[in-house]
């Protein structure tokens, strides 16, 4: 009886043995799968992250020759940031005495929409007194609004008369004026476009901001803030920007051909 009992102990040995090995083995399966897992999540948040900022940093590309522009945007420097010194204003700039340091106010009419508008020539003197130049000059009247973003980033811009966001007034000009400290564009601002971490690349392309948005600087610094639709925002909203972007995008042409019908200030 000795040697079968002994057959039998040394067989559930074995099974017992089998057991735990196949235990082991699940388990390490287990941990080499969350190690994988874990780095295909951290790859993943990381291309994310890249992508979120290098698309931003391309967000309002704006002017003569610039690319145009692919997502939305924004560095990561301070918006007080200095203007980039190797840049310069170029072509015919009207004089920032222009502004008369004063406020501006006006109709900006938009696919028949009158909005309000009123323009701070005190905080920004050089890009209100292009603006106003422009205006007196008629240049607006019957340029298209190209863009539109709804991605998180809240914005119609207009002013190209090349309609594709590459064109300008045939001039350039800085620096940077009146950019919030904060980031933080309040629903109702109207601020220049400009190409990425160059300050002196504004033209006359500008952007309305429908609701509130965080646009973070670059290594120029923020967006110049020219001033704010005191009116008629909530018609621009439902009968252009609520309507959405071609394609059901998330940046690019209205859905809703948008044209400036004029724009007038005194």
């Amino acid at each position: 009886m000795a040697p079968k009992q002994n057959d039998r102990d040394a067989r559930l040995a074995r099974e017992r043995l089998r057991a735990y090995q196949a235990r082991q083995s699940v388990h390490e399966h287990k941990v080499k799968r969350r190690t994988r897992d874990n780095w295909v999540a951290g790859i993943a948040a990381a291309v994310i992250v890249v992508l979120a900022v290098g698309t931003q940093l391309l967000y309002f590309s704006a002017g003569p020759g610039a690319a145009k522009a692919s997502a939305s945007a924004s560095p990561s420097s301070s918006a007080s940031a200095s203007p980039s010194p190797s840049a310069s204003s170029s072509g015919n700039v009207p004089p920032k005495t222009l502004a008369e340091d004063r406020t501006w106010k006006g109709t900006l009419t938009i696919n028949g929409i009158p909005l309000g508008v009123s323009l701070d020539g005190a905080k920004a003197p050089q890009a209100v007194s292009s603006t106003v130049s422009l205006v007196q000059k008629k240049f607006y009247d019957g340029l298209t609004c190209h863009r539109l973003t709804n991605g998180g980033f809240y914005v119609l811009q207009c002013g190209d008369p090349q309609g594709n966001g590459s064109g300008g007034p045939g001039y350039s000009y800085g620096p940077i004026e009146n950019a919030p400290k904060d980031n933080v564009y309040k629903a109702g601002t109207i601020a220049m476009a400009r190409q990425g971490d160059n300050a002196n690349s504004q033209g006359s392309q500008f952007f309305i901001v429908y609701k509130d948005t965080t646009i973070q600087a670059d290594q120029a610094g923020g967006y110049t803030v020219i001033g704010t639709i005191t009116s008629g925002l909530d018609q621009l909203e439902s009968k252009v920007t609520d309507k959405g972007i071609q394609g059901g995008k998330t940046d690019g042409a209205p859905a809703v051909a948008t044209t400036i019908n004029g724009f007038t200030l005194q």
